[in-house]
């Protein structure tokens, strides 16, 4: 069974920032798609099991953003 998860990350400005994010949160064991808008930073992850926001967290600090 598939999860989804929203959250908001501040400070993406380009195309690069949306891939950094994504290539971050696409590490964390069990994800399985994620979608990022650029202009409303609303990160979309699809995990085939649920996620902790610490995690998301950790990934999108690794990328060198912040959840809002």
């Amino acid at each position: 069974m598939s999860s989804t998860a929203t959250f908001t990350v501040s400070g993406m400005t380009c195309e690069h920032c949306v891939a950094s994010v994504s290539d971050e949160v696409l590490e964390i064991a069990g994800v399985t798609g994620v979608d990022v808008d650029l202009p409303s930073g609303r990160l979309t992850i699809t995990s085939d099991q649920p996620l902790s926001e610490d995690a998301v967290a950790s990934a999108v600090d690794e990328a060198g953003y912040r959840l809002s």
